[in-house]
């Protein structure tokens, strides 16, 4: 078995059987994994810490929530998918998610001819 699939069992682990808010940070944190195993030794030596753990990472999402509920003043608060996983990933210190460059659109000549070069 492989350190990624070693580290996505110590995350289900640790995971409830409910659809919780600590399952949610678990099912977030092996979609980072997946997407950049090469973080899975890291993510696999936090685990065997406690104070690394899923739920206290999911703690400092809900912190998060409670901030954004006392601002607005609201009846409920959120935390966006994308902030979750920032705080996610200072939690277990890995690095920010590496940026998708954009393609180079082809540019059309004025006879309406698509150069090829513009793909390579």
């Amino acid at each position: 078995m492989g350190i990624l699939e070693d580290t996505i069992q110590k995350i289900e682990a640790q995971q409830p059987k409910e659809h919780t808010t600590v399952w949610c940070c678990g099912e977030q944190l092996k979609d980072i994994l997946r997407a950049e195993p090469h973080l899975a030794e890291l993510v696999a030596q936090d685990l065997e810490n406690k104070s690394m753990s899923i739920s206290k990472c999911e703690e400092k999402i809900k912190e998060r929530a409670n901030e954004a509920h006392g601002k607005n003043g609201g009846t409920s608060a959120a935390v966006s998918p994308s902030e979750a996983e920032g705080i996610i990933r200072r939690f277990y210190g890995l690095p920010d998610r590496k940026t998708q460059v954009a393609s180079p659109q082809p540019q059309m000549s004025a006879e309406g001819v698509i150069d090829l070069g513009d793909f390579f």
